[in-house]
C-alpha cells in the first residue's frame, strides 16, 4: 500500500492517529521503532535542527523538499509534513506540492498566515483574505499526481479574528478541497468542542508543549472528534534538554561515562541504523559476483 493510501486509511480510521513530531531521519527512525504508524515534521522543530534558528519562513522550498526526501527514505511510515505559506501564490503551492510529492510525503499542510509565517504560538501573526487561501488549497488538490496525497488546510485566524472566524475558514477549506483541517491554537477544550462540532470534518488537533492549548491525551481528544493529533516539538524539546545536561556534565566532570544510563550503547546505535543489513547486503553481491566471476573462469 502507497503511504499516501495510509496516511488516508489512518486519518479516516475509527480510532485517533498519534503523530509524533521529528525533525531529521535519526528520529523519524525511533519513532517507527517505538510503534507509531505515522509521523510528522513541522517548521519549528525543523528550522531549529537545522539552523538554531526560530520558526519564521527561513528554510526554503528545496531546502525542505529535500531535508523531507532524506527522512521519507529513512522509514515505512507515512510523513505528514509542513508546507508552511506555500512559499507564495497559487503558482508556488504548485510547485511546493509536486516537489513534496517528489520528496515522497504521504500528505502536507498549506497554512493561511501572511508570509513570512510565525509559529503558532507565537503573537504578531497576520492571516492573508480567505479567497486567497481557497485559491491555494484548490491549487493544491489540483497539483498532486496521487489523489491519496493528503491535502491539510491550515488556519491561524483564531489569534487575529477570533473563533468564529476560523471556523467559517477551515469550512470554506474545506469546500475547497481539503482533506483534513487544523484550526492552530485553541485556547479551551469547549473552543476544541465547538472546532469539532461546527467544523465536522477530519480536524488535526496540535498538542504544543507549553503552548496555548490545553494538553489532552489522544483518548480526550478522540472523544471531543478529532480525527488526528500531533505532538510537534516535544521530541527536539526532550532532546535539546538532554544535550543540555550532556554538555554541562562534560564539561564539569572531564567525562560522560556517568550519563551512560541516558545513552543508548555503540551496538544499539548501530542495529538501529541498519549495520548489520547493510553487511549482508555487501556480502550478498560480493557472493553473488564471485560465483559469477568463478562461473567466467570454468567456461
Amino acid at each position: 500500500m502507497r503511504k499516501t493510501t495510509q496516511l488516508r486509511s489512518l486519518i479516516n480510521a475509527k480510532e485517533i492517529l498519534i503523530l509524533p513530531g521529528i525533525y531529521d531521519a535519526l528520529s523519524a527512525r525511533v519513532a517507527q521503532r517505538a510503534g507509531h504508524k505515522a509521523i510528522t515534521i513541522g517548521g519549528y522543530a525543523m528550522t531549529g535542527s537545522l539552523l538554531a534558528e526560530p520558526d519564521s519562513s527561513q528554510l526554503s522550498l528545496t531546502e525542505m523538499a529535500e531535508h523531507y526526501a532524506r527522512v521519507c527514505a529513512a522509514v515505512d511510515v507515512p510523513c505528514l509534513v509542513d508546507g508552511d505559506t506555500g512559499f507564495g501564490n497559487v503558482t508556488n503551492v504548485r510547485r511546493t506540492v509536486r516537489e513534496f510529492e517528489r520528496a515522497g510525503v504521504a500528505g502536507l499542510f498549506i497554512e493561511d498566515q501572511v508570509f513570512p509565517k510565525r509559529c503558532g504560538h507565537t503573537p504578531g501573526k497576520d492571516v492573508i483574505p480567505i479567497v486567497d487561501m481557497v485559491a491555494k488549497i484548490e491549487a493544491a488538490v489540483d497539483a498532486r499526481h496521487d489523489q491519496d496525497l493528503v491535502i491539510m488546510a491550515r488556519t491561524d485566524a483564531i489569534a487575529i479574528h477570533g473563533l468564529d472566524n476560523a471556523i467559517e475558514r477551515a469550512n470554506l477549506y474545506r469546500e475547497a478541497g481539503a482533506d483534513l483541517l487544523f484550526i492552530e491554537a485553541p485556547r479551551s477544550v469547549e473552543d476544541m468542542k465547538r472546532i469539532c462540532r461546527e467544523a465536522p470534518f477530519p480536524q488535526l488537533a496540535n498538542m504544543i508543549s507549553f503552548g496555548l492549548t490545553p494538553e489532552l491525551t489522544a483518548p480526550e481528544l478522540q472523544d471531543l472528534g478529532y480525527a488526528a493529533a500531533a505532538w510537534p516539538v516535544a521530541s527536539i524539546f526532550a532532546v535539546t534538554r538532554t544535550l543540555e545536561k550532556l554538555m554541562s556534565r562534560l564539561l564539569t566532570e572531564g567525562k560522560t561515562a556517568g550519563a551512560k544510563e541516558e545513552m543508548v550503547s555503540f551496538d544499539e546505535f548501530t542495529t538501529l541504523m541498519g549495520l548489520p543489513q547493510l553487511r549482508d547486503r555487501e556480502q550478498h553481491f560480493l557472493d553473488a559476483a564471485s560465483a559469477l566471476v568463478a562461473k567466467d573462469a570454468a567456461r
